[in-house]
């Protein structure tokens, strides 16, 4: 059918209606008029594709990823866009499910992570092998790989030479270009251990002039500008007081412990709580100079349960579903008075907004970074007071 599509919704696709019924448009952008075939209706609304743009919206160009599309890999789903009108768009999704879910008014645009560009941004990635040995990327929630690695997130050279190869077939290709500008390349399977194929296990990562040694399996920032950029913010935002106590919560690799550790000095405390062994061994490493900093392997739940000392501040960046009802309750029965709040889902981060509002946190500053251009991702950062 051929639609008119108007907002941009949560997840990467336009709106439009259809008699009454809501239907979101995948590679379309708000204000255009496309052909579209549906791909599977859901009650009161459907989701469709765009399969022919029959007048175009200001905004489209050319697609920045050659492997993108209705036919392509799942990856860059907004590479039609100019970058700064993504920008714009990602600024209006958050606007709308900050009023939604979250009961606050913000208005404003997703800031670009360095000066960079939307290409090229990308420190890691994660390949699938298929049943004929070749690594690829999904297509959009299929388990069809497309084996065309020319993705325009991936820095030149990165993936150089791995679309020739054939591997293990079921196993995974965990690549990364570390901050020295070393090739990591890991694979790992459910029949066999991690096994190095090229490089490291361990890749190396600066902030400042502090040096992390991460394995390639383990989570990291995707754009290799977030780490520093969000550490500074961090510094700026949680500004613990000499002598007091922090906490660093879904803390990783204690990236934001080390921030808070310089705020809170010898005299005061931080701890850092993340369930990954992985994510806090390399924490406890990298932070060992540091004797104010406790690195837990548990989760958030229980620690904060089981925790008598008060914080002053407190820093989460949980996983993409949100800290949630549970983990905010503990917050607040906690009396922490000051809050930075990280999210990488819009939707997520919103409800959790509004868990915080209801507690009697107000909201000071927000601020949206495009930390996965090309693609509707967003990181959200939220500095709270009670």
């Amino acid at each position: 059918m051929i639609l008119a599509t108007e907002a941009p919704a949560n997840g990467g696709s336009a709106v439009a209606r259809h008699d009454g019924r809501v239907v979101f448009v995948r590679h379309a952008l708000p204000g255009e008029k496309v052909r579209v075939r549906i791909t599977a209706a859901r009650g009161s609304y459907w989701h469709a594709e765009c399969i022919e743009v029959l007048e175009p919206a200001p905004g489209r160009v050319d697609s920045l990823c050659a492997i993108a599309g209705v036919h392509g890999a799942g990856c860059c789903d907004l590479a039609f866009a100019d970058p700064a009108v993504a920008r714009a768009l990602k600024g209006e999704v958050v606007a709308n499910q900050l009023s939604r879910l979250g009961g606050h008014q913000w208005h404003g645009e997703a800031e670009p992570v360095g000066d960079d560009g939307p290409t090229g941004w990308r420190s890691r990635v994660r390949l699938e092998v298929g049943a004929d040995g070749r690594a690829g990327f999904h297509r959009y929630h299929s388990d069809e790989l497309v084996t065309d690695l020319r993705c325009g997130q991936l820095p030149t050279g990165m993936i150089k030479g791995l679309a020739e190869q054939t591997w293990r077939a079921g196993d995974h290709l965990h690549v990364v270009t570390d901050d020295d500008g070393v090739r990591h390349v890991v694979s790992t399977g459910r029949d066999h251990r991690p096994e190095v194929l090229e490089g490291d296990y361990h890749s190396t990562q600066w902030v400042g002039r502090r040096r992390w040694q991460i394995p390639v399996t383990a989570f990291w920032q995707a754009h290799r500008r977030a780490a520093t950029l969000y550490s500074e913010l961090i510094a700026d935002w949680a500004q613990p007081a000499a002598g007091s106590t922090a906490w660093d919560l879904y803390g990783g690799a204690g990236i934001f412990a080390a921030a808070l550790a310089a705020g809170v000095g010898e005299s005061g405390r931080v701890i850092s709580v993340d369930t990954s062994r992985a994510a806090t061994g390399a924490a406890r490493v990298a932070l060992a100079d540091l004797p104010q900093v406790s690195v837990r392997t548990d989760s958030v739940r229980r620690v904060l349960a089981g925790e008598r000392s008060a914080a002053a501040v407190a820093v989460l960046d949980p996983p993409r579903a949100g800290a949630g009802r549970e983990v905010i309750d503990l917050l607040a029965a906690a009396g922490v008075p000051r809050l930075v709040h990280i999210g990488c889902e819009a939707a997520a981060f919103s409800r959790d907004i509004g868990l915080y509002r209801a507690h009697g946190y107000a909201v000071e500053q927000i601020r949206v970074f495009d930390a996965f251009p090309l693609t509707h991702h967003v990181e959200c950062v939220a500095l709270l007071s009670r």
